[in-house]
């Protein structure tokens, strides 16, 4: 029921960018500049200052921004009430996972929770820790499930199981033979490392400054967007990587990676995000329980 400008307004002030805010709602960028001049010329005043790389708000934008807020959480909570009337668990609902989470743990869990809500359909939108933290901070998505704690403001987060990390490398790599490594040992070799914004990333960060190390003492070669990739190269043998033990099963099953545990052992925990100011439905209440529950279960 909300005016779609309200909505293109109000991600483009959350992005602050109409590029970012175009990939955010599935729209081609001309269609967001044509969305915002018309809201402009409705209210006959700019809403933005258009600056190099990003844009700002304007007076009349502020107070526009404030107003946008309300009206778009208030309509989220109308179509919520309404739908629920029918006393069953249905709509749409947007998920957003960390790459690790998404690839390996959501689609099982997806699987059974439509088997149990059929008339539910649910959309995964797959990044890095730092862009799903974002995006439901934004209210573009419901709910995230991400591998390192978000520190941005407007967020509930809760802990919903951990996971293990561990080391991998190509079966003729010089770590292959061992059964632990640690971080002294592993800064002699070269290392395969996530890109900035993932939450493995994060985690090994954190795990390498408190065992008296830092990144910058690996030898990295190159950085790698997604685990797939990753592990792509780490089985050319040009280097080891971390990463969730569940990420690897399949490579280490079939002999094309090796996997060893590292001493320290690293675990992490995993954690389910929502606004902390956005009405919830019946439906995300209901999803959100059911994820808390089987990614415990999945990872104990």
């Amino acid at each position: 029921m909300a005016d779609r400008r309200l909505q293109v307004f109000h991600a483009v002030a959350k992005q602050r960018s109409f590029t970012r805010a175009a990939e955010a709602l599935f729209m081609t960028q001309p269609a967001v500049t044509f969305q915002i001049r018309q809201l402009e010329e409705q209210y006959r005043t700019r809403l933005f200052e258009r600056r190099t790389g990003d844009v700002a708000l304007t007076p009349a934008g502020e107070l526009v921004f404030s107003y946008a807020e309300r009206i778009l959480a208030l309509n989220d909570e109308l179509d919520t009430r309404l739908a629920e009337l029918s006393g069953e668990v249905s709509g749409q609902l947007l998920i957003g996972a960390s790459t690790t989470i998404g690839e390996t743990l959501l689609p099982q869990l997806l699987g059974e929770f439509d088997a149990l809500y059929p008339r539910v359909r649910a959309r995964l939108i797959v990044g890095n820790s730092e862009t799903i933290a974002s995006r439901v901070a934004e209210r573009t998505l419901d709910i995230g499930a991400i591998d390192v704690e978000s520190a941005l403001p407007g967020l509930d987060s809760t802990a919903c199981g951990e996971e293990e990390l561990i080391v991998i490398c190509a079966p003729d790599h010089p770590l292959a033979k061992s059964s632990r490594v640690s971080p002294r040992t592993l800064v002699g070799y070269e290392y395969i490392s996530r890109e900035p914004g993932s939450g493995t990333r994060a985690c090994i960060e954190t795990y390498f400054r408190e065992s008296r190390f830092s990144v910058e003492d690996l030898k990295t070669q190159m950085e790698l967007g997604s685990p797939e990739s990753l592990k792509r190269v780490v089985a050319s043998g040009l280097g080891f990587a971390i990463v969730a033990r569940a990420a690897c099963e399949i490579e280490c099953r079939l002999g094309t990676l090796v996997a060893i545990q590292l001493n320290p052992v690293l675990r992490r925990r995993l954690f389910l995000i929502q606004s902390a100011d956005r009405f919830r439905s019946r439906l995300v209440t209901t999803f959100f329980e059911f994820a808390r529950r089987r990614l415990g279960e999945m990872q104990s």
